[in-house]
């Protein structure tokens, strides 16, 4: 067979690949317009919808200053810092439970692997016990030093014994750490009746908040810890192949981890602070971003960067009408995700765990 016969042979098949590569990510770009699209579609319901509707006038109304009066209260006491806890925490967490199975390398791994969710709650313990704390807000602070304790901990823990950080030790620390910090809390709470009535409340978690401050003292916290997140995520591709690939292909494991690790502090400790310990969503979300975009890193973290506020805001929405009172947002996620993690993985089978 000629040269010119090859030649010939081989020039079809390299139209399929570059028709396949731009059909992906043409798929990509539109998920992400319509992912984006339908958050703020979620964001306008959750300040409309509760147990006194708002028109789409009224709320519009309210915002550039032309209506006042119960609305108004309503929209800027209520709904719009519920609406913002949501999407910063939501935001924190769909990022966080991305980077950490990325950086941990394990599929199943979410934020609570670092013992975020019980220092937080053992450090609400202690304020309550021992400092006389009684107001959200004195707990927001709180939890938030608890949750960045605990991942400091749980970081140099990990890091014993090596300059680096290995992903089985981090696991293994967390685990043991948050089951010390679990055990103190629940001796604290079990001898101190309000303590234990207060830290039960707090650890259901909710996005249920009176005041902007809350969303607006986490937003800057969650900003960094996303940027730091994205920032790494052109290298996250190369570490998932192993410390000695990645290095051969020019990445430095050692510094991904570390940031990694900073960025995840950050965004766990801020989400947990300001909502208490939502489980699940973190472990979730990240896969049905894998599963709409593909194995890379530099897709899965901003969609669940935009994916878990809008299953959050979603939760809450149904929370605050389904019932006469009001079900916290933590427990509307399990029965809306629990489903649509299984028929997913019923789909398109366990492999792609």
């Amino acid at each position: 067979m000629s040269s010119n016969s090859l030649a010939r042979e081989k020039i079809p098949n390299t139209k399929p690949l570059n028709t396949t590569t731009s059909t992906t990510s043409n798929k990509r770009y539109a998920w992400l317009l319509a992912s984006i699209l339908l958050l703020f579609v979620i964001m306008v319901a959750s300040l409309c919808i509760g147990a006194k509707p708002l028109s789409l006038d009224q709320l519009w109304n309210v915002l550039i200053g032309k209506e006042h009066g119960i609305a108004e209260i309503i929209i800027f006491e209520g709904r719009l810092p519920r609406t913002l806890n949501g999407l910063f925490v939501g935001m924190a967490l769909g990022t966080s439970g991305a980077l950490i199975q990325a950086i941990t390398r394990n599929p199943l791994a979410d934020p609570g692997i670092l013992g975020v969710n019980l220092g937080a709650s053992l450090a609400i313990a202690i304020a309550i016990v021992f400092l006389g704390a009684t107001q959200l807000t004195e707990f927001f602070y709180y939890a938030a030093l608890g949750a960045f304790l605990a991942s400091l901990l749980v970081y140099f823990v990990g890091s014993m014994g090596g300059g680096k950080v290995d992903p089985l030790k981090l696991t293994l620390a967390g685990v043991a750490i948050g089951a010390v910090f679990g055990g103190l809390s629940s001796a604290l709470t079990l001898f101190n009746p309000v303590a234990f009535d207060q830290v039960r409340f707090w650890s259901v978690g909710s996005l249920d908040i009176r005041t902007l401050s809350v969303p607006l003292f986490i937003a800057p916290v969650v900003i960094v810890g996303c940027l730091l997140a994205v920032a790494i995520t052109p290298a996250l591709n190369a570490f998932s192949l192993g410390d000695s690939l990645a290095a051969a292909l020019g990445s430095k494991p050692a510094r991904i981890q570390v940031v990694g690790l900073i960025a995840i502090t950050l965004l766990c400790g801020a989400a947990t602070a300001a909502a208490g310990p939502i489980g699940f969503v973190s472990l979730m979300m990240p896969h049905i971003a894998r599963w709409m975009v593909g194995p890379d890193q530099r897709w899965i973290i901003p969609f669940s960067f935009i994916l878990t506020p809008i299953l959050l805001l979603s939760a809450d929405i149904i929370g605050r009408v389904l019932i006469t009172g009001e079900l916290r947002v933590s427990i509307v996620t399990a029965f809306i995700g629990a489903p649509i993690l299984i028929y997913l993985v019923r789909r398109k089978g366990a492999t792609g765990l």
